[in-house]
């Protein structure tokens, strides 16, 4: 079984640069540097499409997706504490009467 190769984010930024900035074909680059030319054509892509935030890394997460993480636990959290004021509310309803 083959193990998966991983490259740095400085590895891609400074293939990427090959390409865009000291034009480079992309085959050409690929080959030079031992990747696939369709490796480097998703690196590409995906430092165009990320603003900023391509090859964040195992586990980083962009802003938006740590927002989006942040509010759904918050969401549970009330959730959970609306579900107790239920519970309360039933309690003290039987108790009063």
């Amino acid at each position: 079984m083959k193990t998966r190769k991983t490259y740095s984010k400085e590895f891609k930024l400074d293939t990427i640069a090959l390409v865009r900035e000291q034009n480079y074909s992309i085959a050409e680059a690929a080959r030079n540097l031992e990747v696939t030319p369709q490796i480097l054509g998703r690196w590409i892509k995906e430092a165009e499409n990320d603003d900023g935030h391509a090859f964040r890394g195992n586990g980083k997460l962009t802003p938006e997706q740590e927002e989006i993480r942040k509010l759904k636990a918050q969401i549970k959290r009330l959730e959970m504490e609306r579900e107790i004021l239920k519970k309360a509310t039933v309690f003290f309803a039987k108790e009063t009467k």
